[in-house]
């Protein structure tokens, strides 16, 4: 499912799937994209910080044309402790990969992957963020 910000509305919520993970979409070409996030992460529950959330920065393959500056962009995966992914959308063999390593996360935040928990997923894609 996908929302243009949170909160999601409460009609037919009782209806709305289980939410396994929360990508945060930020496209640097657009300073309000950022704005509309952090808006947004207030109205999430802690415990998704906890290996249920990533960043998904877009426009990366144009930085000259950037509204955004990264140092914020940055900022927000180390204070929510959440993996930061960076993705052209043009480029479609980078938009096929991000979209397939999306794929993989969900898995493993909804528990499809066995000896692999999204806590656990989480730490290794910081850890290996930071070498």
């Amino acid at each position: 499912h996908i929302a243009t910000s949170l909160p999601l509305p409460s009609e037919r919520g009782h209806l709305r799937p289980r939410i396994d993970l929360i990508v945060f979409m930020i496209d640097i070409k657009n300073k309000y994209s950022l704005k509309n996030v952090e808006a947004s992460l207030a109205h999430v529950d802690a415990n998704f910080f906890l290996g249920k959330t990533c960043f998904l920065v877009t426009g990366v393959g144009r930085v000259n044309c950037c509204s955004v500056d990264m140092n914020d962009v940055w900022k927000l995966g180390e204070v929510y402790c959440s993996p930061m992914l960076f993705c052209e959308v043009e480029l479609e063999g980078v938009r096929v990969a991000t979209a397939q390593r999306l794929l993989r996360m969900l898995q493993i935040c909804a528990g499809h992957v066995p000896g692999v928990s999204s806590l656990s997923f989480g730490s290794l894609m910081r850890s290996s963020a930071a070498d």
